[in-house]
């Protein structure tokens, strides 16, 4: 019987995960899954920054996210577009709330996403405490936060910023198909090899 213990199998994660971060780098491939926080928004603009300096050879970017941190996911979406190296955005799973914002860093046609992708857009959300001097400046900064973000999903997806603001009021799901005709994606693909 082969029993491993939780080092053991911290270690043989760890020596599995460095050929495989190896292995996607040399493709060009940076992987965005889970929580958009500031570490992995940090690990995610090294990479992106790093290849961007070793060649000017297309990224290819896999997003797979409930959202999180809208400043982390900012400070991704800037950096795709502060490279001077073509990104696709290949969505996967879902694509929600800062995952979204990051998916829309590059322009439509580089846009794309897998068969069974969910994309959602919302407001920002966030929890307002302290004085009431500070809950107000809060919620300025929310609203502020709120409009900007809709401008980005306007911009990037050809909508009204009318309807953005109307749309992102409430959960706003969209399957492949829905996506498409909003502007968020351009198409579906099944294998790497239709990129």
């Amino acid at each position: 019987m082969n029993e491993s213990t939780p080092a053991s199998d911290s270690a043989t994660a760890k020596e599995n995960a460095e050929p495989v971060g190896k292995l996607l780098m040399d493709a060009r491939i940076v992987t965005i899954f889970g929580e958009i926080n500031h570490e992995l928004a940090k690990s995610t603009c090294e990479r992106l920054l790093a290849l961007a300096q070793k060649s000017r050879d297309p990224i290819k970017v896999i997003v797979s996210s409930p959202g999180g941190h809208v400043e982390s996911g900012d400070a991704i979406h800037d950096i795709v577009r502060f490279i001077d190296v073509p990104v696709t955005m290949i969505g996967s799973g879902w694509v929600a709330s800062a995952g979204t914002h990051i998916f829309l860093s590059v322009p439509k046609a580089q846009r794309v996403c897998l068969p069974n992708t969910r994309f959602l857009i919302h407001q920002p959300s966030g929890g307002a405490y302290g004085p009431s001097s500070d809950i107000e400046i809060q919620m300025r900064e929310i609203l502020k936060m709120r409009e900007r973000l809709a401008r980005v999903i306007a911009d990037a997806t050809g909508q009204t910023m009318e309807r953005v603001m109307k749309d992102i009021e409430r959960d706003y799901w969209m399957e492949p198909k829905d996506a498409i005709e909003y502007g968020i994606v351009s198409r579906v693909i099944a294998r790497s090899s239709e990129l």
